[in-house]
């Protein structure tokens, strides 16, 4: 799915399905996490009381009730040629 089809609206709609009688609302915004994340509370009245969710922005653009992957420390590694030195003062 793309970022396009997961807008703010988009999920909104999806998870609150507001209507003029019971439209939803956004009730506070902030930046989360150290990356400084964006997060949305959308509110809306239910016949069961008040409903609230909170909405993530991702690195792709789109918007999802759960919050991105922390960024962790990762390492590479490859394979180099038998009898080649990967440091220009290996002699041979």
């Amino acid at each position: 799915m793309s970022a396009a089809e997961k807008s703010l609206h988009w999920i909104v709609d999806k998870w609150l399905a507001p209507t003029p009688a019971t439209p939803a609302r956004i009730t506070r915004m902030g930046r989360t996490g150290s990356r400084r994340g964006r997060a949305v509370c959308v509110e809306t009245l239910r016949p069961g009381g008040l409903l609230s969710i909170v909405f993530f922005r991702h690195d792709d653009g789109s918007w999802n009730v759960f919050p991105p992957a922390a960024e962790r420390p990762a390492m590479n590694g490859y394979r180099r040629a038998a009898g080649t030195c990967a440091f220009t003062t290996c002699a041979g």
